[in-house]
């Protein structure tokens, strides 16, 4: 079986998109499935190139075990060839992605994060805690850790995914 590619979005590629990337990473590990997926993450925009994540979200994530090490990137056309799924974190991420893509068959690949959200089901967005403080990293944080856990789900039963024995 091919690897089921995963690439997350956000605005930067320093706050929601690579603690997506490092949270779904661990809950693929965590559950056997590794060597089924490859996970990475993306900015909007490239103001950030190369940087790693925001100070902030890597203390919020350090304090829940995780270690936010990507360094940001942009998001290319080219994606839309390499990935099964573009996950966007925001209404403005799936517009400039829906912008991005090449055709229905690419655009289709766009998913919203939040539309897998189980415990806090009915939250529109994965809000940008940027201009915020720490509650908004935290909040923001929960939300991701929730919506992954609903997106592996609804990735492994659509692929019959089982970890190795």
């Amino acid at each position: 079986m091919e690897k089921i590619r995963l690439l997350f979005v956000c605005l930067g590629n320093i706050c929601r998109s690579p603690a997506a990337e490092s949270v779904m990473r661990r809950l693929v590990e965590d559950k056997g499935l590794s060597y089924l997926f490859y996970i990475n993450s993306a900015g909007i925009g490239a103001w950030h190139t190369g940087q790693l994540p925001d100070k902030r979200m890597r203390v919020q994530g350090a304090a829940r075990g995780y270690v936010f090490d990507h360094r940001a990137q942009q998001v290319r056309h080219e994606d839309f060839l390499r990935y099964d799924y573009l996950i966007g974190m925001d209404e403005e991420n799936i517009y400039d992605l829906r912008r991005l893509a090449g055709n229905k068959d690419q655009a289709e690949k766009i998913l919203c994060l939040a539309d897998y959200l189980r415990k806090y089901a009915g939250e529109p967005t994965i809000p940008d805690p940027y201009y915020g403080g720490t509650k908004d990293f935290v909040w923001a944080l929960d939300l991701i850790e929730d919506a992954c856990q609903g997106l592996l789900e609804k990735l492994t039963d659509e692929n019959q995914c089982h970890p190795f024995p």
